[in-house]
């Protein structure tokens, strides 16, 4: 009987696919091993091995798999079991939540390799690029294609290679590319044969006309001696001040042996600190979250801020590593780890293992081998929303901090999951408790705490009982009305910064937009530049002295005349913390001042640099997008100053005020936290607005009551679950008829439970027009039933040659 394996393929197609293998591949291969395999007519793919079975497929005839790549399974089962709650949950093929789980590197592409055909007698007909190939094939018997464009300094060349096939000058062949390279330390130790005195006595009498050699051995005695480690290459080289060629010298005459040991690249320092003693009111909250865990899978934290949440953590963290299991701590921004890690290393020291996407593709491989294998050094796992795609097998808690945050979310590509909610399913299949931490829960988790889904446990007392800091609403239409602003400062404003610069304290100032400007218009005709790419004016950069595009990377030059009607009388409207940070830097010339947005902190270390300058107090005011909202603690900070609160009260979506909400009580979190209480001042056209007045006593119990009301109005989250459908592309009309087309298939299943289509408020990026429909699920039908009805649809509309090239993408629960 053939024996087949089920393969899980990195595209985005729905099924899995069957390959066909030996018996003795059958008895070696396991669920979650990689293998190459062939498919389609060339190319060669990394696939997962989902299962080894029998059934020989109907519809076409099985290919043998091209090569077995790993000894033992990469991908645990409860992995691959996850993965397939999230394929099916949101509605994506498990090939793409394969390409977003596995570090690219697991995914081994293959390269095509150009070869000379033997049989090929050099002739006249050949064209000069023709002829520059087969001439670097007679030097080298292989070229890849990147080699073959560098040569002839050409990005087409495959034309080239299409013309020499037909010719059958060469051949073509597929070859499997190994991207990890795992880290190689140099390490020195003498010859065994020295360790007799006599053989020492000799080597030294025979050194003694080769000063550097002899100066080398010495100092390898004298590192020894001292260290009785292992000598590392570069630290002898660097000591003895001696050139590589004295050292290689020495390892030929075999005085030296030299060999490498393979490291990780991130490691951390053994910790330092023992545990901080919890406050009364945090040993309370320790010992109900306790209690709560014996009920609940799932426990809700609502602690203010500053109320020493990561303390209460670190001592749950401490109580699960000892019973031997690993701890998975999910955080909403890459910028909270650097402080995060500062803290936790010190408890912790080596134990932690830190996965984010600024690391590069080699360290986040480490880190998963670290994890698969149980090591020491991944028994904490700190990371951003992609890790809970990692390989655990003994998880034992999860911690979601800042769980409302809506960067758990991922919106392009599929996926589009949700880190908290798939986190929570993790943590069911190992029998894992979860902790939501936030100041500012979402309606949802509070709402399922409400319903006794999840537990509930409070903590309303600052650490070292501070107050919360003094919220205070600064009305800034009467101060543009009398002229009394000061750039973009009110008149308070002014004076709160200056009493704090006095008193060498710091502050932060909040504008949710970068750049220097957002809108460039003309004062003569009212034309603003807008992006040929997308349906949106270009935001200028003072800096660079261009207009640039935030959406699809679109730059230009600022052009110095209008391009509509020839006049010189550009002008700026709105302001960005590039405009803010200048305006500073005139008002407050002797201090220091510092920004922190996506500009900024584009490097690997750009978080981290920033963030540590304003800690060691080298900045005195900070000027930052909503990065600063997210869990940073700084003890200096007495002013927090909030520049323009309704451009966010006032955009487009349902969840507005409830995001307002938490950006502002986040932000304003950031004051006060170590003695003294902080102030905060929140600059606004419409002071009385309900959400301004809810921040100013931090009443979180009222806002929920409220926006829960209008969701139950209005039939939104969490009431009802909702789906989002986009359709993409180039052409208008395409587009609009098959929303329409869309639009009549969903009424006849849900009926009004339909918003759409609609144009969103950007209707156009990378020159793709965009229509969305809202699909509200019905309460009393199963979702599951309502994702297949929408499937079918789906299918229905992509076999529609005309609809086929538009892009369709589902996103379930989109907020």
């Amino acid at each position: 009987m053939n024996n087949f394996v089920n393969v899980i393929l990195p595209i985005p197609l729905q099924q899995l696919f069957t390959y066909s293998i030996t018996e003795a591949e059958k008895d070696f291969l396991e669920p979650g091993m990689r293998v190459a395999v062939p498919f389609g007519k060339s190319k060669i793919y990394t696939a997962i091995v989902a299962e080894v079975h029998q059934k020989e497929p109907t519809a076409y005839q099985a290919k043998d798999i091209f090569q077995i790549l790993d000894e033992y399974p990469i991908i645990t089962k409860k992995q691959l079991k996850h993965w397939q709650w999230i394929a099916n949950y949101y509605m994506c093929s498990l090939g793409e939540v394969l390409r977003s789980a596995l570090p690219s590197t697991f995914l081994l592409e293959s390269e095509t390799q150009v070869i000379k055909n033997k049989e090929f007698m050099l002739e006249s007909s050949l064209t000069d690029d023709e002829f520059l190939i087969i001439e670097a094939l007679e030097h080298q018997e292989v070229l890849p294609i990147q080699k073959i464009s560098a040569i002839l300094d050409k990005k087409r060349v495959l034309p080239i290679l299409n013309d020499l096939l037909k010719k059958k000058a060469i051949v073509l062949q597929e070859e499997i590319i190994e991207q990890y390279t795992p880290k190689l330390i140099k390490y020195i130790r003498l010859n065994e044969r020295y360790n007799d005195q006599k053989e020492l006595g000799d080597l030294l009498e025979e050194l003694s006309r080769a000063n550097q050699q002899r100066n080398a051995v010495m100092t390898y005695f004298s590192l020894h001696g001292a260290t009785k480690k292992p000598i590392k290459q570069k630290q002898l080289k660097e000591v003895s001040k001696v050139s590589p060629a004295v050292i290689k010298a020495l390892a030929e005459k075999e005085v030296f042996e030299i060999y490498t040991i393979q490291t990780d690249r991130v490691n951390f320092k053994e910790a330092t600190d023992s545990f901080k003693e919890l406050s009364e009111f945090q040993e309370e909250c320790y010992n109900e979250l306790n209690k709560s865990f014996e009920k609940n899978e799932v426990v809700l934290l609502h602690g203010i801020t500053s109320s020493g949440k990561t303390e209460i953590y670190v001592k749950l963290i401490d109580q699960v590593l000892k019973q031997g299991k690993q701890v998975l701590y999910l955080v909403p921004e890459i910028a909270l780890t650097t402080q995060l890690i500062d803290r936790l290393q010190k408890y912790f020291g080596n134990k932690i293992a830190v996965f984010h996407s600024k690391y590069s593709l080699n360290e986040r491989v480490e880190v998963w081998n670290n994890i698969l294998n149980k090591s020491d050094k991944a028994q904490l796992i700190l990371g951003a929303r992609s890790s809970i795609f990692l390989p655990f097998s003994e998880l034992g808690l999860i911690i979601v901090d800042e769980e409302h945050e809506t960067s758990y979310k991922q919106f392009d590509p599929a996926p589009r999951y949700h880190a908290r909610d798939a986190a929570i399913v993790l943590a069911n299949l190992h029998k894992a408790k979860v902790l939501l931490g936030s100041a500012t829960p979402s309606l949802e988790s509070y709402y399922n705490a409400e319903q006794k889904k999840y537990g509930l446990v409070e903590l309303n007392r600052r650490f070292g009982n501070v107050m919360l800091p003094e919220v205070e609403l600064v009305d800034i239409k009467e101060g543009y009305r009398k002229k009394r602003m000061t750039k973009h400062f009110s008149e308070r404003l002014m004076v709160l910064i200056n009493e704090a610069l006095d008193e060498k304290e710091q502050v932060i100032l909040f504008q949710n937009r970068r750049g220097f400007s957002p809108i460039v218009e003309c004062k003569s005709c009212g034309v603003s530049p807008q992006c040929p790419n997308c349906d949106v004016s270009l935001t200028y950069h003072k800096l660079r002295g261009e207009l640039k595009c935030h959406y699809c990377g679109y730059h230009k030059p600022l052009p110095k005349i209008c391009s509509a009607c020839g006049n010189p009388s550009l002008d700026t409207k709105g302001f960005g913390t590039e405009q803010i940070e200048l305006e500073l830097q005139e008002l407050f010339p002797n201090h220091k001042i510092g920004r922190m947005d996506l500009d900024t902190t584009r490097g690997k270390y750009g978080y981290h640099k920033i963030i540590e300058a304003f800690q060691s107090r080298e900045i005195d005011i900070l000027v930052g997008t909503q990065m600063l909202s997210k869990g940073l603690d700084f003890d200096n900070v007495s002013l927090v100053g909030v520049l323009n609160a309704d451009n966010m009260l006032n955009f487009p979506d349902f969840r507005a005020h409830e995001k307002s909400f938490q950006l502002l009580v986040q932000v304003s979190g950031r004051a006060g936290r170590a003695k003294k209480r902080g102030k905060v001042a929140i600059q606004t056209f419409n002071p009385y607005h309900q959400i301004l007045q809810q921040v100013t006593t931090n009443d979180y119990a009222t806002m929920y009551k409220e926006q829960l009301y209008e969701r139950h109005q209005y039939k939104y989250p969490p009431i009802l679950r909702m789906v989002k459908i986009t359709l993409k592309h180039r052409d208008y009309i395409k587009v609009n008829s098959g929303a329409d087309w869309l639009y009549k298939s969903l009424y006849n299943t849900f009926g009004t439970n339909i918003l759409g289509p609609t144009s969103p408020a950007i209707s156009r990026i990378r020159n793709q027009h965009i229509k969305t429909i809202l699909i509200k699920l019905p309460q009393d039908k199963s979702i599951n039933l309502s994702k297949a009805v929408l499937q079918k649809i789906k299918n229905s509309f992509q076999s529609i040659p005309s609809y086929r090239p538009i892009r369709f993408n589902v996103d379930v629960d989109n907020y």
